[in-house]
C-alpha cells in the first residue's frame, strides 16, 4: 500500500522506477524565506546583545577590560559544546523542528540572562557563563537555515530562486548584521533609560512570536521526509528497500552516522578546510563584529553612544555585503568570492586600526569596508557548505563546521585578552582579528570545489 507524507511517495518502488519530489509552491517558498530571515535575525539579536552591551555589563559586574574579554571567552567554550551537539539533533528531528528549537532556545536564554544577579562575584560570573553558553542554540540557527533553504530551493517552482539560490539565500544570511543593527539601535535608545537587562527581556518577545509562526506556517522539506523513511527502513533491517527507495528519487543513501560520514573520504577535505577557516575567521568576527563597541571605544577612543551610532551605520552597510556576495557567488563561484572577500576584509581592518585613521568618517569607511567583506562571504560559504553534503548529514556538517567558530572565538579571545593586556586593544585587534581574517581567506584556497564533490541530484517535479 502507498505510504505518503505531504505528497512524498514513500512506498516500495518497482524496478527502475523514477519518482519526483513534490514541489514547493512560490508562496510556500516565499514564506520559508521570510521566516528563515526573521528567525536568524532574532537569533543574532540575542547573540549580538552580549557583545553590544558588554561595556555596560562590565561596569555593573565590576570587571576590568581583560576580565570582560575572559568572560566572553568562557562563554564561547560553553557555546561550542552546545553547537557541536545540535547538528545530529537537527538531522534527527527535522528542519522545521530544528528551527523551532534554536529560536525557542534563544527566547529562553534572553529571558534568563535579564535576571542574573551581578553582586555575587564568582557565582554571578559562573551563572552568566552557563546561561549564555546556551546562546549556541541561537547561533546554530544559521545551520538550520542553510540546510532547510538549500533543500527548498532545489524543489521550488520559483525558477528565479532555483537558478540563483545563492543570491536569494544571501538576504536570509544578512540577518547577521540586521540582528547586530537591531541590538545597537535598541541599546542606543533604551540602555540609558532602562538598563541592559530590559534589552534582554525585549529579545524574548520576537523570538516567541517567530516560534509560533514557524509551527503554523513552515512546511518540512520532502528531502528530509524521505530521509526519515530511509532511516526507519534501515533500523527495521530493510536496507535493500531503503537503497531502492533512495534510487527512485535519485538520491544517495548511506547507513553511516551523520557525524562519521562528514569525515569520509569524499567529504573529509572540505570538513577540515572549512573548520580551520572558520576558526581563523572567527578571530575577526569575535573582535570586529561581536566586540565592536569595545574595539571602537578602547582602540579608537570613540565614546560609547557614538560607537552605537557608528555600528548602526556599519552593520547597515554589512547587510548589503551579504547581498553582494550572494549575487557575485552565483556569477563567479562561491569559493573565489569567499577567498577575495576575507583577504580584503583583513587588509581593511588593518588600515582602520592604523594611527592614520582617526576621523569618524574614515573610521566608519574602513570599519564598514572590513565588516562588508568579513561577514558578507558567509552568504556564500553557508550555501557552499550546504552544497557539499548530502541530505543525510547536511545539517550535521553545517552545524559541526559552524561550531568550529567557537574554538575560533576561544583561541582568538584568549590571544586577544593576552595581547590587549600587554599592548592594548588596538594591537590585539590588529594581530589577532585582522591577521586571522586575512589568513582564513588564504586557507579557503584549499577547499574542494562543489563540482568535484560527489553529491546526490534529487529528482524534482519542477
Amino acid at each position: 500500500m502507498s505510504i505518503k507524507e505531504a505528497g512524498v511517495d514513500l512506498s516500495t518502488p518497482t524496478s527502475n522506477e523514477q519518482r519526483n519530489f513534490p514541489v514547493f509552491s512560490k508562496k510556500k517558498t516565499s514564506t520559508a524565506t521570510v521566516l528563515a530571515l526573521l528567525a536568524w535575525t532574532v537569533a543574532v539579536f540575542d547573540y549580538g546583545l552580549f557583545g553590544t552591551l558588554l561595556p555596560a555589563m562590565q561596569e555593573e559586574f565590576g570587571w576590568t577590560a581583560p576580565e570582560a574579554y575572559a568572560v566572553n571567552t568562557w562563554i564561547a567554550v560553553g557555546t561550542a559544546i552546545v553547537c557541536f551537539g545540535i547538528g545530529p539533533v537537527i538531522d534527527r528531528l527535522g528542519r522545521k523542528k530544528g528551527m523551532m528549537l534554536t529560536v525557542g532556545g534563544t527566547a529562553v536564554v534572553s529571558g534568563v540572562t535579564a535576571f542574573i544577579p551581578a553582586g555575587l562575584g564568582v557565582i554571578s560570573n559562573s551563572l552568566l557563563v552557563f546561561v549564555r553558553s546556551f546562546g549556541g542554540l541561537g547561533f546554530s540557527e544559521q545551520a538550520v537555515n542553510a540546510t532547510y533553504m538549500n533543500e527548498v530551493y532545489q524543489v521550488t517552482e520559483d525558477e528565479r530562486k532555483r537558478k540563483r539560490p545563492g543570491f536569494h539565500y544571501s538576504f536570509i544570511q544578512g540577518g547577521w548584521p540586521l540582528g547586530f543593527l537591531l541590538a545597537s539601535a535598541l541599546a542606543l535608545v533604551f540602555l540609558p533609560l532602562l538598563g541592559w537587562r530590559a534589552l534582554y527581556l525585549m529579545a524574548t518577545i520576537p523570538a516567541i512570536i517567530i516560534v509560533l509562526l514557524i509551527s503554523k506556517k513552515l512546511k518540512e522539506t520532502p528531502q528530509f521526509e524521505l530521509h526519515q523513511r530511509l532511516t526507519q527502513l534501515e533500523k527495521g533491517g530493510k536496507s535493500d528497500e531503503a537503497h531502492a527507495l533512495a534510487a527512485a528519487y535519485g538520491v544517495e543513501h548511506s547507513s553511516t552516522s551523520p557525524l562519521k560520514r562528514i569525515w569520509e573520504g569524499e567529504f573529509r577535505r572540505n570538513t577540515i578546510v572549512f573548520s580551520l577557516a572558520w576558526i581563523l575567521n572567527f578571530f575577526g568576527i569575535a573582535i570586529f563584529s561581536v566586540l565592536g563597541t569595545s574595539v571602537l571605544a578602547n582602540a579608537k577612543g570613540v565614546q560609547l553612544s557614538d560607537a552605537f551610532w557608528m555600528l548602526i551605520v556599519i552593520n547597515l552597510l554589512a547587510y548589503f555585503g551579504y547581498v553582494f556576495h550572494g549575487w557575485i557567488g552565483d556569477k563567479v563561484g562561491r569559493k573565489r568570492t569567499i577567498i577575495v572577500g576575507w583577504i580584503i576584509s583583513g587588509l581593511s581592518f588593518a588600515v582602520m586600526l592604523s594611527p592614520l585613521v582617526s576621523s569618524p568618517f574614515l573610521i566608519i569607511l574602513t570599519y564598514g569596508t572590513g565588516l562588508f567583506f568579513l561577514v558578507g562571504p558567509y552568504a556564500a560559504i553557508q550555501y557552499f557548505m550546504a552544497e557539499c553534503y548530502p541530505v543525510s548529514c547536511r545539517a550535521t556538517g553545517l552545524a559541526f563546521i559552524g561550531a568550529m567558530s567557537q574554538p575560533g572565538t576561544i583561541i582568538g579571545g584568549a590571544l586577544f585578552t593576552i595581547i590587549a593586556a600587554a599592548a592594548g586593544t588596538g594591537a590585539a585587534a590588529l594581530w589577532v582579528g585582522a591577521l586571522g581574517t586575512l589568513l582564513s581567506g588564504v586557507l579557503m584556497i584549499a577547499a574542494r570545489p562543489v563540482a568535484a564533490v560527489a553529491l546526490e541530484e534529487p529528482h524534482a517535479a519542477v
